[in-house]
């Protein structure tokens, strides 16, 4: 059996559940408390991060980038990277984009302080990143408008893995309810046509104890 070893609200974990269920590669879910550091894991992931991948073969892939550039090559008939040099530039740049930029500008401000730092046991969250978490999100959500609106998907004209970068984290703010929707219709609409893939059920499926998600999270009709 494929284990991926994840946290409900890690957007990487969430990026990694969405390409293997697009690419129809049965999985089973083990939750990994990351702070508890437990040894069986660390030597399976020596940095003790999740998402990891543990294939039937005994083969271990640590990395959420990592773990989606494997699927790629391993199982390319649901092709994620584009099938051009440009395509595949644009594609890695976006995924980076979110990966990256969007992570640390959003999604660690407002998931990471309000819901990560109370897990670890790390006080109250932090106001001045809230603050910045809040105003970062709304540019994001307009270039994702922008994107969805001169585009069919956000990296060109066919569904990719930059696609899914941007739905896991925003799947994860909007299971908190931190993200504001008005902000980009375009955006909305990108992101309803997301979540109404089959690969997003079991993301929709989620529930996490002491957290209640809004009303429209699993609304495939929003």
């Amino acid at each position: 059996m494929r284990y991926l070893y994840h946290l409900p609200l890690s957007p990487y974990s969430r990026k990694v559940r969405l390409v293997l269920s697009e690419k129809r590669l049965p999985f089973e879910l083990k939750l990994e408390k990351v702070w508890e550091r437990r040894p069986e894991y660390l030597e399976l992931n020596a940095a003790g991060t999740v998402p990891t991948l543990l294939e039937d073969s005994g083969l271990v892939v640590p990395d959420s980038a990592v773990i989606c550039e494997y699927l790629e090559e391993a199982y390319p008939d649901t092709r994620l990277l584009g099938r051009t040099p440009a395509d595949r530039v644009e594609i890695r740049r976006l995924v980076q984009w979110f990966d990256g930029k969007f992570a640390a500008e959003v999604t660690r401000n407002l998931v990471g302080e309000k819901f990560m730092k109370r897990l670890l046991g790390r006080g109250e969250p932090n106001a001045a990143a809230l603050r910045v978490g809040y105003t970062a999100i709304k540019d994001h959500l307009l270039y994702i408008g922008w994107l969805a609106e001169t585009r069919s998907w956000l990296a060109g004209g066919d569904l990719s893995l930059a696609d899914f970068a941007a739905a896991a984290q925003l799947s994860s703010l909007d299971f908190v309810g931190d993200v504001d929707w008005t902000v980009s219709p375009s955006a909305r609409e990108w992101y309803a046509r997301m979540k109404s893939r089959p690969c997003f059920r079991g993301v929709l499926a989620d529930r996490i104890p002491g957290i209640t998600p809004p009303d429209h999270y699993a609304d495939l009709d929003f």
